[in-house]
């Protein structure tokens, strides 16, 4: 089978984007104990993440503002409206040299759920590999269920809950992505287009009139919703977020999700980390293992290390900076859509290469692998790969586990 069959046969699937290659025919083996080791490295360093959000709904603004959070989510950010933190949410991670270390937490507004949870199977089939991701799906229908009960639950309405994903939908990923699981989701729902739901001051509706009481959101995020107006200048995106406070609808991911989106949290679980306060043995043993330095200034790494220079809310690599240990910087994305933003410096660690089937021919790529983690659970995992940043060029790469040692 070629690369055309195998993709074509994944119904609503891009294996192209903007006319470039996205979905790479080709497939990474690891060991199915590199595989649980990744996992178990997602399991621990989820239950920081959860502790300290605990503590993040503690802090006063003026804390939550050095942590790069937008002034408009301000009086949003304490609100644990469900009992999950966050439903699905991806850790991005660079393992190399039998080391796993954590680059990132996507919380909030993760992708990569379509490739990893469905089209990954069709991949390591046609490589003749097993897939890790086999038990994803069903762990992700039942992850999704709960959520979606706890939050119409939580609205403490009589009937059946109107159920409704949205994305913008001339974004064929963000569209898809969304209704990718809505189907895996099983339940009456509908999916309706951003700029077609109506947000009104007694609630949101669809396009008919219909009253939404589950909203699933997953790739529309807060830091841009708090910003969203309609044509007359009205605040939509603030009003949205009111009428989820006062339960006139419950959106999904929750705001608890977003409180663990911005890269500052990582910086405050290293500081925390570093005084030898909140986090207990076991926990300073799982941050010291898997986290890597990360600040809220630049200094701790002059004339000590290379770091990264990240916006705390910056996505596909936008805005990133490479710096070596005297501060110079050595590789500078193009885009620098966030470079006013609040930033964080994260120690730099080079991501491992490999010899990529590409359309093109081989192409050395540098690549990190994301692991889903649903609901404090881990799940499926796959490969970003492309240039020393991983961006928004770069390739969808599966997994696919062998009997081998070769984390």
């Amino acid at each position: 089978m070629n690369r055309n069959a195998l993709f074509g046969q994944i119904p609503f699937f891009w294996p192209d984007l903007n006319d470039e290659e996205y979905a790479l025919y080709d497939c990474l083996a690891m060991s199915e104990d590199a595989v649980r080791q990744v996992r178990e490295a997602t399991r621990d360093v989820d239950a920081i993440f959860r502790k300290t959000n605990r503590l993040l709904r503690t802090l006063p603004d003026d804390t939550l503002r050095l942590l790069g959070y937008p002034e408009a989510s301000l009086p949003f950010l304490r609100d644990k409206a469900l009992p999950q933190e966050t439903i699905i949410g991806r850790y991005d991670w660079i393992v190399k040299d039998g080391t796993i270390k954590l680059m990132e937490f996507n919380a909030d507004t993760p992708t990569f759920i379509k490739e990893l949870f469905d089209v990954n199977g069709y991949v390591t089939t046609e490589f003749g590999l097993d897939d890790p991701n086999a038990a994803s799906t069903d762990e992700l229908k039942t992850e999704l269920r709960k959520a979606v009960i706890a939050a119409w639950q939580r609205l403490d309405r009589d009937g059946t809950p109107k159920i409704v994903f949205t994305a913008h939908d001339d974004n064929i990923e963000d569209k898809w992505t969304t209704r990718f699981l809505q189907e895996t989701l099983d339940l009456p729902s509908e999916f309706i287009p951003l700029d077609q739901l109506l947000v009104d001051t007694d609630g949101v509706f669809t396009p008919s009139g219909e009253k939404v009481d589950v909203l699933y959101r997953q790739t529309y995020p807060i830091e841009h919703l708090v910003d969203d107006q309609a044509s007359n200048g009205d605040l939509i995106g603030i009003r949205l977020l009111d009428l989820n406070a006062a339960k006139h609808v419950s959106i999904l991911n929750p705001l608890s999700a977003f409180l663990m989106q911005s890269k500052g949290v990582q910086a405050l679980i290293w500081e925390l980390y570093e005084a030898n306060t909140y986090f207990d043995e076991a926990e300073r043993f799982i941050i010291e293992t898997y986290f890597l330095p990360t600040y809220l200034e630049a200094e701790p790494f002059i004339g000590q290390s290379a770091y990264v220079q990240k916006p705390a809310f910056g996505r596909e690599g936008d805005s990133v900076i490479l710096y070596d240990q005297a501060g110079v910087p050595f590789h500078k994305e193009t885009l620098q859509t966030y470079a006013d933003e609040t930033a964080v410096y994260q120690q730099f660690v080079e991501l491992p290469t490999r010899l990529t089937n590409t359309v093109n021919g081989p192409l050395e790529t540098h690549y990190m692998v994301g692991c889903f983690c649903l609901n404090g659970q881990p799940s499926a995992l796959g490969v970003r790969a492309g240039s020393m940043i991983t961006n928004n060029q770069s390739y969808y790469l599966a997994i696919g586990t062998t009997k081998e040692n070769n984390l």
